[in-house]
């Protein structure tokens, strides 16, 4: 019987602020049978759990289950969750303090096992978190939540998996490595959303996506056409970066019926083509079909390697949600597929302008470090829901080891940027698939991204194919140094410098004083020192650092400390 009654769902919520453990340093645990249940049960059939059972039952609309933690201080905190998923992938929504973290995704199990769900601010006392059903048909251990207590310090390659990679490929590459973690990329998918950006925005984004889909031979004989090659060479030729996806039409085999119509055929359901079948049988014409299509691909993308134009390309996207025909029959052909397009492209066409794009999250997609550049995540929460999907970034920082590059390579709300360097959220860009939709994105809030110091528009762009592709210089000392006072606090503030990787905070009590640290390894070109005296005067001093040494300081920049009036 479920448990709906509501004395006991307050008993149950107050017992749930207990945790198993609150040692200074280690995890908290929130057991889920002390939470609030809605629609669920507890249970116990099912061994391994810990404390006195674990809850399921996530089978209708409206389940839910709300434990309430309460940590000893405010700060960001990485959330956990220990699962069981005995019926194959799932997935949940997550909210704390009732607002949408995002979605969770549950990999299958044969018991229970722990997992890093998302990280969150959570302030100090009393914090609910809620899972609700998703897909449902999973079971809930308990919740544990830890403070997260070190910035990620990323070590990526700038090398390119193809050893032939084009001198434009390796010195976009290398801008995007240098400016990983310390500044997110605008995009936009389809070119012809951009003049729309521009008269609403005055602003361009750094990133545009194209689409090889109606070149795909079996769209053409239903007489597609599309100049996507062309509008990439404009869009390169005012100094943006060109990214590329492949919505594949189905070699043959298209059902071409209504609702199932000949151009939704990369669609699972609008076509009948077999990969599996293809790839376990070379000679027949199904694979024949695959080189085909692959190679009318390769004429589009040889215009751009000849006009010396690096592509950020992502084949095979979205995969493992299997909606689309290369992910029907399940990961190993997939991956079989997407080495095959690699290999064609790279070794049979010499395509040496490529940065491969990987578009899944789970393990066992991954088709291996040696054939990927970037990983990526498509998302798409809630209109005018802009978290910054930290569980699904974190997620892929697992899956490469901190090895690779992660972006947002598709996404309907854009992400908080005010949030991004907070959660450490460190997408290499955002793609937005629609220009316009308010619902999606306010006007106000593509204003607020367009012209936020940490999104790099197209007018901010170095020349990306003459930047540097290994800088070992110094850097310069940060200038526009800028002082805020306010009650027993100054934020100081200064303008980016181009290759550096952290920042100093330096402070004094007098100009020509002795400066000290007061804060390093900052990724922000801001920084706000609390704790200081009203009706004081300091002094500071920032330094650029990169993994060649440090700048000199800046000038100086004084401000004294008072509250404002209210």
């Amino acid at each position: 019987m479920k448990k709906t009654g509501i004395v006991l769902m307050v008993i149950i919520m107050f017992v749930s602020l207990i945790p198993l453990s609150s040692a200074k340093g280690k995890a908290e645990i929130y057991e889920a049978e002390n939470g609030l249940l809605q629609g669920v049960d507890e249970a116990s059939t099912v061994t391994g759990y810990s404390g006195d059972g674990y809850v399921t039952g996530f089978d209708e609309e409206g389940d839910a289950l709300t434990i309430t933690v309460d940590p000893a201080k405010e700060g960001l905190y990485q959330i956990n969750i220990r699962y069981n998923a005995p019926n194959g992938p799932k997935q949940a929504n997550l909210f704390v303090n009732d607002i949408s973290v995002g979605t969770v995704d549950f990999t299958p199990t044969h018991g229970f096992t722990e997992m890093a769900a998302t990280k969150a601010i959570l302030k100090k006392g009393a914090n609910t978190i809620r899972i609700d059903k998703g897909w449902g048909y999973y079971d809930i251990d308990y919740f544990s939540i830890q403070k997260v207590t070190k910035e990620p310090v990323h070590s990526i390659s700038k090398t390119l998996v193809n050893p032939k990679a084009s001198p434009a490929a390796k010195s976009l590459m290398s801008y995007l490595v240098d400016n990983y973690g310390h500044k997110i990329l605008s995009g936009q998918q389809d070119y012809s959303n951009i003049d729309w950006l521009q008269t609403h925005l005055g602003k361009k984004p750094a990133v545009v996506g194209f689409d090889l889909m109606d070149y795909s031979p079996s769209r053409v004989e239903y007489g597609a056409t599309t100049t996507e090659t062309e509008k990439a060479i404009d869009w390169d030729q005012q100094g943006g970066i060109v990214a590329f996806v492949w919505h594949w039409n189905a070699p043959k085999d298209l059902i071409n019926q209504p609702g199932k119509e000949w151009w939704r055929g990369f669609y699972t359901d609008s076509t009948t083509f077999d990969l599996q079948y293809a790839l376990s049988h070379p000679d027949s014409e199904e694979y024949r079909l695959l080189l085909r299509d692959i190679d009318v691909i390769a004429t589009q993308l040889k215009k751009l390697q000849d006009a010396n134009i690096p592509v950020l390309f992502r084949p095979l996207h979205e995969a493992e949600g299997e909606w689309f025909w290369w992910g029907a029959k399940g990961a190993t052909p997939c991956k079989e597929l997407y080495r095959l397009l690699y290999d064609r492209l790279t070794n049979e066409h010499q395509l040496n302008n490529l940065i491969w794009v990987w578009n899944s999250v789970s393990p066992e997609w991954y088709p291996g470090d040696d054939v990927v550049d970037i990983v990526s995540y498509d998302s798409y929460p809630s209109g005018g829901d802009y978290n910054v999907q930290v569980g699904k970034y974190d997620q892929l920082l697992s899956l490469v080891k901190d090895r690779k590059l992660i972006a947002m390579t598709e996404n309907g709300a854009i992400p908080d940027p005010d949030l991004l360097p907070i959660y450490h959220a460190d997408w290499s860009w955002f793609s937005t698939w629609s220009a316009h939709d308010e619902k999606t994105n306010s006007l106000d809030h593509l204003k607020k991204v367009y012209n936020h110091d940490y999104v790099v528009t197209l007018d901010e762009l170095p020349n990306i194919k003459t930047y540097p592709i290994e800088n070992n210089e110094i850097p310069s000392a940060p200038t526009g140094l800028h002082a805020e006072s306010g009650n027993r606090k100054a934020t100081i503030s200064w303008n980016p410098v181009n290759n550096a990787n952290r920042y100093t905070l330096l402070r004094a009590d007098t100009q020509e004083g002795s400066y000290k640290q007061v804060a390093s390894n900052l990724k922000a070109t801001h920084y706000t020192n609390k704790g200081l005296i009203n009706g004081k005067t300091y002094y500071y001093k920032v330094k650029a650092v990169n993994k060649s040494g440090s700048s000199t300081s800046s000038s100086p920049i004084h401000v004294t400390v008072q509250a404002k009036n209210k």
